[in-house]
């Protein structure tokens, strides 16, 4: 009986080129995406300053105090336990001003409000306006130390030789003495460095 020859399969063809138009379709949806990843990105790049504050501000992360109102600080209550605040001051490069606290160290016990005063002179012949930064140390009292009025809470301008008195009221809130990575700090330093603000 004679064997019947095998045919080979037939390799499927392939598939038809999808219309002009479809293709056009889909490079227009590939564009979009990118356009919009793309300003997505730059949204993030413009929002990633005032979020990383948020942050700090919320957490105290590096050595970043906290803001209170007046109503907030009249709720805590002072406890027994001591806590010294030092005080530093520093101008930035090129700043032509003097800068110190009136005190370089004050005592005082956790939860108890407290003011002290800088000072700062523009030795400049034209008016300057200058912005504080500043942060606590060790850092992880940032979390804790809470300023209700600070010179740092807005620009200074000062005219050619003017000198101002300028005060700080803080707090140092009495959660601090159940963080077990902070309750046993003795002293926390405060630093500002003023800077000349951008135009």
């Amino acid at each position: 009986m004679a064997s019947t020859p095998q045919i080979p399969p037939q390799a499927p063809s392939p598939p038809p080129p999808p219309p002009p138009h479809d293709a056009a379709r889909a490079n227009r949806k590939v564009g979009l995406i990118a356009a919009g990843a793309a300003l997505a990105m730059m949204g993030l790049g413009y929002a990633a300053v005032p979020l990383y504050r948020m942050f700090c501000q919320a957490t105290g992360f590096a050595g970043t105090t906290q803001r209170a109102s007046a109503a907030q600080a009249a709720t805590v209550r002072a406890t027994g336990a001591p806590i010294t605040v030092r005080f530093d001051a520093n101008v930035a490069p090129g700043l032509p001003w003097t800068f110190r606290p009136q005190q370089v160290t004050q005592d005082g016990r956790i939860g108890e409000r407290k003011i002290a005063f800088f000072t700062a002179r523009n030795n400049a012949d034209r008016p300057i306006t200058g912005r504080a930064v500043f942060n606590v140390t060790p850092e992880q009292t940032g979390a804790y130390f809470h300023k209700i009025q600070c010179f740092c809470f807005n620009e200074q301008k000062l005219e050619p030789g003017q000198e101002v008195r300028m005060p700080v009221i803080y707090y140092v809130d009495p959660a601090i003495l159940d963080d077990p990575n902070a309750r046993q700090t003795p002293e926390i330093t405060l630093s500002y460095t003023f800077l000349e603000a951008a135009n």
